[in-house]
């Protein structure tokens, strides 16, 4: 006997369980019903805010299947998928872009799972339930487009065989070496070459010549103090880059309350005074650099604090990868290396899918040659290249 599915959009997470949701999402710490929740429930997404949760739900009876992320959205701000350039295109030739369907981590990317659901006919259902939703929202209110970011490559091809289009990026990951991982940080310094392992002595230095000393402080001995301070570095960050910040100091308080295990709050101290903070999050596999600030300006302090010290939480708890956020070029120097990231389409216009389809054909020969140009530059010896 076919069991029969029902497929539910809901706007909260309040009538699903935290275990049930959990189950489908596994360890990672963007997916979480507690992440989600507060995202959510502290403002930060939300209908005010331009990310009105339409979550996917596929349902067997009253147990939980499947679920996809999923927003209505009428701006395209911390996507870190750029796509202004369709939205402005689209207003040129006398169309809206806004609202569009979005699945995505708000304010993270992060590479993960999108199609929570453990067979591929309940991701394909997923996935067909949200084109079904895209075109009827594009008959009734105008919605112009359905995109998925960050998903893993095998979710992407699923997308793609239900007619969406891929789009390639870029992003730069530190490995930890394979069987067992690194004993110390100076065994992963001894596999660069000479000039790169020089330079990060180097910046090192420099920290350590200032007083600065580090703190690595998991969700349950962050304290308000701690987050308080956070907080100013963090909006800090977004102010010298005249813009707004996401986030506020009631969502990463219970943050830390409801996921304390995942939460990696780097702390740099002067004199026992913290003068710069980073946030990262982590399960056992993965530790994702997310946000950083400091109170002043010291040679070094950012590549200590957001890369140096990361990198060694990991070696110290054997976390195989190290995603240090979006963009970065400048982290190749410091032994990350470049990966494809991926992204899905759909837009309802036939003209504009046609010619966004013929323009990522050719971003995605472009992002070709780029891997192979930053591979050549490898920061590793080139005997550990060939490993």
């Amino acid at each position: 006997m076919i069991p029969e599915f029902e497929v539910k959009v809901i706007d909260s997470l309040d009538g699903i369980s935290v275990k049930a949701w959990n189950a489908l999402a596994g360890d990672d710490p963007f997916l979480r019903h507690e992440f989600f929740s507060a995202m959510h429930d502290t403002g930060c997404a939300s209908r005010a805010t331009g990310w009105l949760p339409q979550f996917v739900t596929l349902w067997e009876g009253n147990t939980l299947r499947g679920a996809l992320p999923l927003y209505l959205k009428n701006h395209s701000y911390g996507e870190y998928v750029f796509d202004w350039a369709w939205a402005d295109a689209y207003r040129r030739a006398g169309h809206r872009y806004y609202p569009k369907l979005l699945s995505a981590v708000p304010f993270s990317p992060v590479t993960g799972r999108r199609l929570l659901a453990e067979t591929p006919e309940h991701r394909a259902l997923l996935v067909s339930a949200a084109l079904k939703m895209a075109k009827s929202k594009n008959a009734e209110t105008g919605v112009s487009s359905f995109h998925c970011l960050f998903p893993r490559e095998d979710e992407a091809r699923e997308m793609e065989l239900a007619g969406m289009t891929l789009r390639h990026g870029i992003q730069f990951h530190w490995k930890n070496r394979d069987a067992g991982g690194y004993a110390h940080f100076e065994a992963f310094l001894g596999e660069l070459s000479h000039g790169k392992r020089k330079k990060i002595r180097q910046e090192r230095r420099k920290v350590h010549a200032e007083g600065i000393r580090f703190q690595w402080l998991s969700g349950h001995d962050a304290n308000p103090d701690h987050w308080r301070f956070f907080v100013n570095c963090y909006n800090k960050t977004y102010r010298n880059h005249h813009s707004m910040p996401y986030l506020n100091l009631e969502f990463f308080l219970r943050l830390g309350k409801s996921m304390p295990e995942n939460v990696l709050l780097i702390l740099a101290l002067r004199d026992d005074q913290p003068v710069a903070a980073a946030l990262n999050l982590h399960n056992s596999r993965t530790l994702y650099g997310r946000y950083w600030g400091t109170m002043e300006f010291v040679p070094g302090l950012h590549f200590e604090t957001c890369y140096y010290q990361a990198i060694e939480f990991c070696i110290a708890h054997c976390i195989a990868l190290f995603e240090g956020g979006a963009q970065g070029e400048h982290k190749l120097a410091r032994g990350f290396l470049p990966v494809r990231v991926w992204s899905a389409h759909w837009l309802a216009h036939p003209e504009f899918a046609a010619a966004i389809g013929k323009y990522l054909k050719h971003e995605a020969q472009d992002i070709n040659h780029y891997l192979d140009e930053l591979n050549e530059s490898s920061p590793f010896k080139k005997e550990m290249r060939e490993k």
